[in-house]
């Protein structure tokens, strides 16, 4: 009743960029520059942080005074394959798990070998 009909007006079949930007692809833009904005600055960098972590605790060994998430300062005095002991006062170590290691403080000396002096 109140609605009146609206017809679409069109241009003429030129490919200028005016008509490109109008279509479907043209709204789309926005959307993708968005999309490549969020990955080299949010997605790239974290990917580079886990990757930094990764080697980090992967390059664990004894000796080795580590920060865990928690806050708590400790000394590396057995690595395993998931966990780590960690002694954080004389006579008293707890395990962890490797991940929750957020910082290697100083690097101890490697252990030395249990073999026999000659």
């Amino acid at each position: 009743m109140f609605a009146t009909p609206a017809f679409a007006q069109t241009a003429g079949a030129s490919g200028d960029a005016a008509n490109f930007l109008a279509g479907p692809i043209g709204s789309m833009l926005p959307l993708v520059g968005l999309v490549v904005l969020f990955y080299f600055l949010m997605i790239r960098p974290q990917q580079k942080r886990m990757k930094q972590h990764q080697a980090m605790v992967a390059n664990l060994k004894r000796n080795d005074t580590v920060v865990l998430n928690s806050g708590v300062i400790g000394k590396v005095v057995r690595v395993e394959e998931r966990e780590v002991g960690l002694e954080i006062a004389t006579g008293v170590t707890i395990k962890v798990v490797r991940g929750m290691i957020s910082e290697v403080r100083t690097r101890g000396e490697p252990a030395p070998a249990n073999d026999a002096k000659k």
